[in-house]
């Protein structure tokens, strides 16, 4: 398998400088840039397969969001959140010399392609949302609490492997092999040789002082910037998912950018984009 190169650019925060990491695959001086951007705790490895399958066609750039994989943490860990990850993703298209990106983003990274994408004169042409949309279900946000910035850490590969799996169901059904190559990425051993998530405990801080009240105001801002959304749009869905309900998906596809919307059965929040079904999904669209 081909590995991408790792770069890294500065950024600002409130409190200084940070580096994001991004990975980079294909032809540097391709002017086609697909920009794919991850889930919560998840970092930009995460697009290995769709990225190879792809950078024939396009300079493919899979940053690891503040806080993940190999980028900097937050002093402050209230600034982990959408607003600061776009500026982030500005201050990376500046650093690639992008007049326009294409753009696929799971959950969170669809999140950051949303905001992006409805700023005027933005630089996103083709946007591919996995698995995300403006309501988010308030159970599925519960979920994901429940793990999130756990002090958890395993004795092994294998274990710390299998521990994931077992959060990571709705990434649906995997080889044996096409789960430890999502997996290795995403783990570290600490001092103690101990297995962790490569991702700061604190991204969890203001995740966890959400409330359902502040949920609901914040959906009210997201379908105001899907409606501002021009790009060409693809939703993807797991059919299973408990986090883009059904009826949600329909909707994105009757407003703002009036989205082509696909759901993959047999897979929960969210597809992996590794299967071959799902690789071509986005294939076809992105290439159209």
């Amino acid at each position: 398998m081909d590995q991408p190169r790792l770069n890294h650019v500065q950024c600002l925060n409130a409190r200084g400088l940070h580096r994001m990491a991004y990975w980079e695959w294909g032809d540097a001086a391709n002017s086609h840039v697909l920009v794919c951007v991850h889930g919560l705790t998840r970092q930009g490895r995460d697009f290995d397969t769709l990225a190879q399958a792809l950078c024939g066609h396009y300079r493919v750039v899979c940053p690891d969001v503040v806080g993940r994989g190999e980028s900097d943490w937050l002093p402050d860990p209230m600034g982990y959140g959408v607003p600061a990850y776009v500026a982030d993703m500005v201050t990376l298209l500046a650093r690639l010399n992008a007049a326009s990106v294409d753009w696929v983003g799971t959950s969170m990274g669809g999140l950051i392609g949303m905001g992006l994408a409805s700023l005027p004169q933005s630089p996103i042409r083709r946007l591919v949302l996995n698995d995300v949309g403006p309501r988010i279900e308030w159970a599925a946000l519960e979920r994901i609490g429940r793990y999130v910035g756990a002090p958890i850490s395993w004795g092994s590969f294998e274990e710390a492997a299998e521990a994931l799996r077992l959060v990571s169901i709705g990434f649906g059904p995997h080889t044996r092999e096409q789960w430890q190559a999502l997996t290795r990425p995403q783990l570290k051993q600490n001092a103690e040789g101990r297995w962790v998530s490569r991702y700061d405990p604190d991204i969890a801080t203001p995740f966890k002082a959400l409330t359902a009240e502040m949920a609901s105001a914040g959906e009210a801002q997201l379908w105001q910037a899907w409606d501002r959304i021009t790009a060409t749009t693809l939703v993807l869905r797991g059919a299973q998912s408990d986090l883009l309900s059904a009826s949600t998906a329909a909707e994105l596809g009757q407003r703002g950018p009036k989205a082509e919307v696909l759901a993959f059965e047999g897979v929960g929040h969210a597809p992996t984009l590794v299967a071959t079904d799902q690789v071509q999904a986005v294939s076809r669209f992105l290439l159209a």
